[in-house]
């Protein structure tokens, strides 16, 4: 009986391992996650919660973890508070960030909710030394607290932001271990936050955990899911939203929350990566508790007035498919070269073909090995032509779609008979000249 058991354990976990990867890490406390792509690969700078069973923030460490697809991770790095300035055993090793600069990795920590050190290595997970020996922003700085810090590049040149309530910004001199100038604060026009829903708590009106990036031209800066926006790096930002709201989570991974509800704990960061955006973030629904967290990784969208659209919560996650729970939203993509996404009629996202070699790319799709069809919902102005083809833009035709043209405005489905398909399976979509600028893909697919 023991034998059998563990057989149906051991199924248990691997259809968890296939169908799951929100939590990106799972059961093992990661969380306040930075992702950076150095040399096409990903990297997890984070900090780590030590038990299940903790009753207080317990942080012994910091980690670095890669992964080649936003699926499967590998611990690469574990960074000791002895190995830095602070010299011996600490509980307090908060939310961290790291950058690349002329040949070297830069990898900035959180001393609790007071200082921020740095250290050095030439690859991305160390070795690690501090050049320093002493933190790179002291905790009498500037009238916020010097932690939960976030890098920003842009033309070559850094910045680190940082606080709580109040956020501060200075550029980095080129050695990145320097400030090149006095911490200057960032005004945020009608704030909100988790203890702030309402705009009428002056003292706590944002969070900690500030993070900034910039998408076609706009600068975003965040603090869990909320954010602002500016036309100028540092500011003022004008609040806008949150990107979790109620609807964004799937069954299960709605509750519990935090004291404050569910827009609380959400530190993160935003990345781009194979042309695709992403929300990197806390969660604590598969734990159940606020002291041993979990990090998720979500799908972004940018409104075409440059607002992000609300974010999915759940446990796909990026970077993988399920067909058996139903279409593949086309904007959710791995890798694209020469296509845009656009709001549509259906109140979400399409995308389209925007010049020669346009394709998209979903990797590891599962439960399709018994599917013969292929249905899309498309919108197309002429004859449209597009390919389903196997791993890239070169690989073996599975099914070759042509699409009639529709006058209309309403998105319509169309069915393909599909071949040779197996689980785990790569697909990409090739879009055939005559499809450029005339079709848009809301979703798709396998019957």
């Amino acid at each position: 009986m023991r034998f059998i058991f563990l057989l149906v354990s051991l199924f248990v976990m691997c259809a968890y391992w296939l169908h799951a990867q929100n939590p990106i890490v799972p059961d093992q406390g990661l969380n306040d996650p930075h992702i950076h792509i150095f040399e096409d690969m990903a990297y997890v700078y984070a900090s780590h919660d030590k038990s299940v069973d903790n009753n207080m923030f317990i942080m012994e460490d910091w980690w670095v973890w890669s992964s080649p697809d936003l699926v499967n991770w590998t611990k690469r790095s574990v960074l000791n508070p002895k190995d830095t300035y602070i010299g011996k055993p600490y509980s307090r090793c908060w939310a961290t960030d790291a950058a690349y600069k002329n040949g070297k990795y830069y990898w900035y920590f959180s001393e609790g909710n007071e200082q921020t050190g740095v250290m050095v290595s030439d690859t991305p997970v160390g070795p690690w030394t501090d050049p320093l020996g002493k933190p790179l922003l002291a905790s009498d700085l500037t009238p916020t607290h010097e932690y939960d810090m976030a890098i920003y590049e842009e033309n070559g040149d850094h910045y680190i932001i940082f606080g709580v309530w109040d956020y501060y910004i200075a550029k980095l001199n080129a050695d990145m271990i320097s400030l090149a100038e006095p911490p200057k604060k960032i005004s945020i026009n009608n704030p909100r936050g988790p203890y702030n829903r309402d705009g009428k708590n002056n003292e706590m009106p944002t969070d900690d955990k500030p993070f900034v990036h910039k998408f076609n031209g706009k600068y975003y800066l965040s603090w869990g899911c909320f954010y602002a926006m500016s036309d100028n790096l540092y500011g003022p930002y004008n609040y806008v939203d949150t990107i979790i709201k109620e609807t964004s989570f799937a069954e299960g991974y709605e509750s519990p929350t935090w004291p404050n509800g569910f827009l609380q704990g959400r530190h993160g960061s935003f990345f781009e990566w194979h042309n695709q955006s992403y929300f990197v973030y806390c969660d604590i629904s598969q734990t159940g508790n606020r002291y041993f967290r979990d990090a998720f990784i979500s799908y972004v969208h940018y409104k075409d007035n440059g607002e992000i659209a609300t974010i999915n919560v759940n446990g796909v996650g990026v970077g993988q498919y399920d067909v058996n729970m139903g279409y593949i939203e086309a904007e959710d993509y791995f890798d694209a070269n020469n296509v845009r996404k656009t709001e549509n009629v259906m109140g979400g996202f399409s995308i389209s073909p925007n010049g020669s070699n346009s394709h998209v790319i979903y990797p590891n799709i599962q439960n399709i090995v018994s599917k013969k069809a292929i249905v899309f919902e498309v919108l197309s102005k002429t004859e449209t032509e597009i390919e389903v083809r196997e791993g890239n833009p070169s690989g073996k035709i599975l099914a070759t779609c042509r699409f009639s043209s529709n006058s209309t405005k309403a998105f319509r489905k169309e069915s393909f008979n599909v071949k040779d398909l197996y689980n785990g399976q790569t697909i990409c979509l090739v879009f055939k000249s005559a499809s450029i600028k005339n079709l848009k893909i809301n979703r798709f697919n396998f019957k």
